[in-house]
């Protein structure tokens, strides 16, 4: 690649507001900037804990200040979690490393982005360094990494991961996989009809799993929720500001959450500004953001995907109360019990802040079943991908293929509509992991890996390996680096915008 075609791409993804580390190998960027980046910025928000959030989602008191999330399962499919201090092992379960890092021992299930980790900290943390607990620490998290340290990820990559949740949901009997936090959209506008990532996510909610959506940053006026936050089944979260208080009275909606024009608006409301949760020390928000670090262990992060982390954790707390709670119910509880934000657009449109306590009280309540339309899962992938394009050697994933290879997604459908789409390590034919709970991480329980042995690039390159991949390694607490550039990149789908 040329060095003008270098710059001409950076240019790009700098115009659609994701700010690239010196050296990175990013060259494209989303058409028309869909998706807000990492914005590394000092703020003008004031930092919210842990304690005070909860205390926001009426969870410090009454019957929901008991509820630690116990005895329920979360599914976190996100850029995999790091092994800080504050992160207990024993409430972490890895998952199959699905993202193009699994190829490499020194990566696997290791979070190198930061992203994933903060999300963790949000529901389980317990950093004895500064006392912060997670708002459900008792939650069982199992982390399905898809995203790597610059984000790349692919639709396809989060399609499989749901599709593994949805089959190993009760492999604990004792922490069943009731929740599914999806902190990430991509930047399609697909037919709710024939979307394949609404299938996948449609799916899992009919087997019992409330999905969590994060409802996208591109701001008030972008049109549309991110995918899947715009599937009508699924429960999807925008963005309050707190302004560093403990009360609904002063909050207003953030401007970069995502409202539509049409079709499905946002479900709910949730804290998602200066929020403190756990730093992964070395990663690439953490050496791009330093100012968004709060002492050694702690760091501030904006966004959607913030509020949808804390969701998740609410309804771990109101499914360890209700356990036999469906995800319809789940989702009538929190919206008609939500509190109304008084202020601004808000105010004007109607929009709620989540209360457990208040869900809880409607849990007496007969919730009728959602009667949405279901998609057939046949629509194309790259109108589910729409602009989200991972290049590999500056080469942009596109057409009817997963990144293993070709997927008919029609054929797909019929095998996940049936809960057979993964065979052991094998998604849908293709060698994507190992085939069960043998592996070894940091975590309490690790599924196996295994080499992406019956597919290659689609470059037609012979390899999957990154030369830069060998010069990370996590040690002493930290992530040593000398560049976080890699041979695959992708716009920006972690819904999150702001790390202040």
């Amino acid at each position: 690649m040329t060095n003008a075609r270098k710059r001409a791409g950076l240019a790009a993804v700098l115009a659609a507001g994701l700010i690239v580390a010196p050296g990175s190998a990013a060259t494209a960027a989303p058409a028309a900037g869909h998706w807000t980046g990492w914005l590394g910025s000092t703020g003008a928000d004031p930092a919210t804990t842990l304690a005070q959030v909860r205390t926001l989602i009426g969870a410090s008191s009454g019957t929901a200040a008991t509820l630690t999330g116990k005895g329920v399962g979360v599914a976190l499919i996100d850029t995999g979690v790091a092994p800080v201090p504050g992160l207990p092992a024993t409430r972490i379960v890895n998952g199959p490393d699905l993202s193009f890092e699994s190829q490499a021992d020194n990566l696997r299930y290791l979070d190198a982005y930061g992203h994933g980790t903060h999300m963790a900290g949000i529901i389980v943390a317990n950093d004895t360094a500064t006392g912060t607990k997670g708002l459900a620490p008792d939650v069982k998290l199992t982390s399905i990494k898809v995203g790597t340290s610059n984000g790349t990820v692919d639709v396809s990559q989060v399609i499989a991961a749901v599709d593994w949740v949805v089959e190993h949901k009760n492999d604990d009997a004792a922490n069943p996989i009731k929740v599914i936090n999806l902190s990430y959209g991509s930047g399609g506008t697909p037919s709710n009809w024939n979307d394949s990532l609404g299938f996948a996510v449609e799916k899992a909610w009919r087997s019992g799993i409330v999905v969590v959506a994060a409802a996208g940053n591109d701001g008030n006026s972008y049109g549309s929720l991110a995918n899947p936050a715009m599937n009508e089944w699924v429960l999807s979260v925008g963005a309050v500001a707190t302004k560093g208080t403990t009360t609904v009275a002063d909050d207003h909606l953030t401007t970069f959450t995502n409202l539509p024009t049409g079709g499905k608006q946002v479900n709910v409301l949730a804290p998602g500004v200066s929020i403190l949760s756990l730093r992964d020390p070395g990663s690439y928000i953490d050496t791009t953001y330093s100012t968004a670090r709060s002492g050694e262990t702690l760091f501030r992060g904006t966004g959607t995907s913030q509020a949808a982390a804390v969701t998740s954790a609410a309804v771990a707390m109101i499914l360890q109360s209700k356990p036999s709670a469906t995800p319809d119910q789940v989702k009538d509880w929190l919206i008609k019990s939500a509190v109304y934000v008084p202020n601004g657009i808000a105010a004007t449109m109607g929009l709620k802040e989540i209360n457990v306590n208040a869900a809880l009280g409607r849990s007496g309540t007969t919730v009728l079943p959602q009667a949405w339309s279901r998609s057939n899962g046949s629509g194309t992938l790259d109108a589910a991908r729409g602009d989200s394009r991972v290049l590999f050697d500056d080469v942009p994933l596109s057409g009817e293929r997963a990144v293993w290879g070709p997927l008919s997604t029609a054929t797909w459908a019929a095998k996940a509509g049936a809960t057979d789409s993964w065979t052991g390590g094998n998604w849908m034919g293709y060698r994507v992991a190992g085939d069960g709970w043998t592996g070894t991480s940091f975590a309490s329980k690790t599924w196996a890996a295994s080499a992406w042995s019956n597919s290659k690039p689609w470059t037609g390159a012979t390899s999957w390996s990154d030369p830069d991949w060998s010069a990370r390694t996590w040690s002493a607490r930290t992530w040593s680096a000398r560049t976080w550039s890699a041979r695959t990149w992708s716009s920006d789908d972690w819904s999150s915008s702001v790390w202040r």
